[in-house]
């Protein structure tokens, strides 16, 4: 198949960049041709506010001059746009419930735009993919072209080895985000035992919160954004991962903690609560600094729990590699393509 995927990015540790990074790997793995339009490879304006809105606009007018393709993926409502411009069937992949996040991050006006143009969205494609049963519940509504198709990971392909700074070593790895839960991170480390000392790896518009609210905080280690050779061994020396976001999809950095055999400490939120309803990792309320660290006390020495719940959650996780996830995406081309 000849296959064009859209993304508004393929760097970075962020679960869009990473799930795109990865299907590109399987497809043309599989014998597939894909060729790909991203913000590094077409113009876009470097300010937060501007970047997706520049990518919506430069990749609409890239796609003006391209050819037929078998199958035309967008992997963000961002690039359904362009995913419109060009011949061939039409998939729209959405990672969470896109105008929620949106409301979230910029407002409920902003949101109300968002919602009208993601309904848009919707009607261009032939498929939508929802990363979660949440996610997939509410695009349902909409009509009935929806797969579930959660996101993946390669667990053969995560680095090996095992880095432990700390002998009770706790960690966040992600988007330094609100909708990630960093304020409730920083919170929480800031009340920690001493002997207790939590890593914070990643980058985003709260880096600068970050930074000032730790320096007085001797177990608070900031290490900044990190490449996936060093964060994978980081969250396997760790005791938890800990990630109280407001909103979430099926995190990629989730599942390479159960791949990593890394107990977790999450909120129960959208695709946590599918992830980790059985056991396999521990559930909070949102935005309850003082819950998260009540679980990270009572858990961090009970060895007995910690590995019950590695081991369920290490049996869970196989069905998210993507041996498994990206049969799913084949199938749906190849019913596409015959419809």
């Amino acid at each position: 198949m000849k296959i064009l995927l859209i993304s508004p990015t393929l760097e970075g540790i962020g679960g869009v960049a990473q799930h795109t990074r990865d299907l590109i790997k399987f497809l043309k793995k599989s014998g597939n041709h894909v060729d790909v339009l991203s913000s590094e490879n077409i113009p876009t304006i470097p300010i937060k506010k501007l970047k997706n809105p520049s990518f919506l606009i430069f990749s609409f007018l890239k796609t003006k001059f391209m050819k037929q393709y078998d199958i035309v993926h967008a992997q963000h409502p961002i690039g359904a746009l362009a995913m419109k411009n060009v011949s061939g069937k039409k998939i729209l992949t959405i990672h969470g419930i896109y105008s929620q996040q949106i409301e979230m991050l910029h407002g409920k006006s902003s949101s109300s735009l968002s919602n009208k143009y993601e309904k848009n969205a919707y009607g261009w494609a032939d498929a939508i993919t929802a990363g979660s049963t949440e996610a997939y519940n509410y695009y349902k509504k909409f009509g009935s072209n929806v797969s579930l198709i959660p996101n993946g990971i390669d667990i053969k392909s995560l680095a090996k080895g095992t880095d432990t700074r700390y002998k009770k070593q706790i960690i966040f790895a992600g988007r330094l985000s609100i909708e990630k839960g960093i304020r409730t991170v920083i919170e929480t480390g800031k009340h920690l035992p001493n002997d207790i000392d939590l890593l914070i790896i990643g980058d985003g518009p709260e880096k600068s919160f970050v930074i000032e609210s730790i320096k007085n905080c001797k177990n608070i280690h900031y290490l900044g954004y990190q490449p996936k050779e060093k964060t994978i061994p980081l969250i396997r020396g760790s005791k938890l991962l800990i990630q109280p976001s407001t909103a979430e999809g099926i995190s990629a950095t989730l599942l390479e903690a159960m791949a990593c055999n890394t107990p977790v400490i999450v909120t129960s939120i959208g695709g946590n609560i599918e992830l980790f309803n059985n056991d396999s990792g521990i559930l909070i309320e949102p935005e309850n600094s003082k819950e998260l660290l009540q679980k990270i006390i009572s858990t961090i020495d009970d060895d007995e729990k910690l590995e019950k719940i590695s081991k369920l959650a290490l049996l869970q996780v196989q069905n998210y590699d993507w041996s498994t996830i990206g049969k799913q995406y084949l199938e749906l081309y190849q019913k596409l393509l015959k419809s």
